[in-house]
């Protein structure tokens, strides 16, 4: 078994991103610029922004957050959202999910320029994908592709199954995993709550995507010899004997499923941190204009 770090690569990654923003600036050329937008006090959700912010720190992008109280109206959000796709120094900006209740956060999505839009959420960077045009991929995903691509894990040909399908990840996975590209090329089963003998499907699997948000799902007789397993779940289980009263685990039960797995990740220090990276290859992508020109 091969432990794919997420965590040394998301480093690795951002090494290469500040060396190209150095070469940016030793040229005076513009230094790329990410803006976040937070709504409320969601403790996840202030962690994951600071380390988003962080993270621009680190490769020596410019950073823009912007912080609201939950009881901000849909018509002050909109007119932010406005503000920041007309904002020609920002070259990508995120509005943090989940939003309050009263916020229509579809109609959010959609107001956000698909130039801008470097979660990969629009639905026109989400049809570019599927169309195999340039585009943003949703974070995430993008996250995935490069674990696999960089730690040169085959998929041309081998039997996928994705395990969920939100917008966010399930549903996008399942397209990348069937292109034609170098990640890809494999046939994908799309699987969910309602698949009839789940177990039936994941044991053909030659890669499992879990993404399914229920702690350890995926159990050891539920896979075969040699699987690759990326685990994008985040669960907190309750752990007295931890400080904070809690533990994170994934979607796989990580200890019996790892003497099984020929790769697997690990939760967390798997996919989590490639997310925020993910967010800075795009942001990076949108300063150089090489998806939208």
């Amino acid at each position: 078994m091969k432990l794919i770090d997420g965590k040394a690569l998301s480093e690795t990654i951002k090494s290469e991103i500040a060396e190209e923003v150095k070469k940016l600036k030793d040229r005076d050329k513009k230094i790329p610029h990410l803006a976040a937008v937070l709504v409320g006090n969601d403790p996840a959700s202030q962690s994951y922004v600071r380390s988003k912010v962080k993270s621009c720190e680190m490769v020596g992008f410019e950073s823009t957050l912007i912080n609201k109280d939950d009881s901000i109206t849909q018509e002050e959000l909109m007119e932010i959202i406005s503000d920041l796709n007309n904002d020609e120094d920002i070259d990508g900006f995120i509005v943090q999910l989940p939003l309050p209740k009263h916020i229509d956060a579809t109609a959010v999505t959609l107001a956000i320029d698909p130039k801008k839009d470097v979660d990969g959420f629009h639905p026109v960077n989400f049809g570019r994908m599927a169309q195999g045009l340039p585009c943003y991929l949703p974070a995430t995903p993008f996250g995935i592709v490069q674990m696999l691509d960089r730690y040169n894990i085959p998929t041309e040909g081998k039997h996928t199954v994705v395990v969920g399908r939100s917008n966010i990840v399930g549903k996008p996975m399942s397209i990348l995993m069937g292109m034609k590209s170098k990640v890809g090329n494999s046939t994908v089963t799309l699987a969910h709550s309602r698949t009839k003998d789940l177990a039936a499907e994941t044991l053909r699997a030659d890669i499992i995507i879990a993404a399914i948000g229920i702690p350890n799902f995926i159990t050891a007789d539920m896979v075969k010899e040699g699987v690759v397993i990326i685990d994008v779940g985040i669960n907190r289980v309750d752990d007295e004997s931890r400080k904070r009263g809690y533990r994170l685990v994934g979607d796989v039960d990580f200890e019996p499923v790892s003497k099984k797995a020929s790769f697997i990740t690990p939760v967390p220090g798997g996919v989590g941190p490639m997310t925020v990276t993910s967010l800075l290859m795009n942001t990076l992508m949108s300063s150089k204009k090489e998806v939208y020109g």
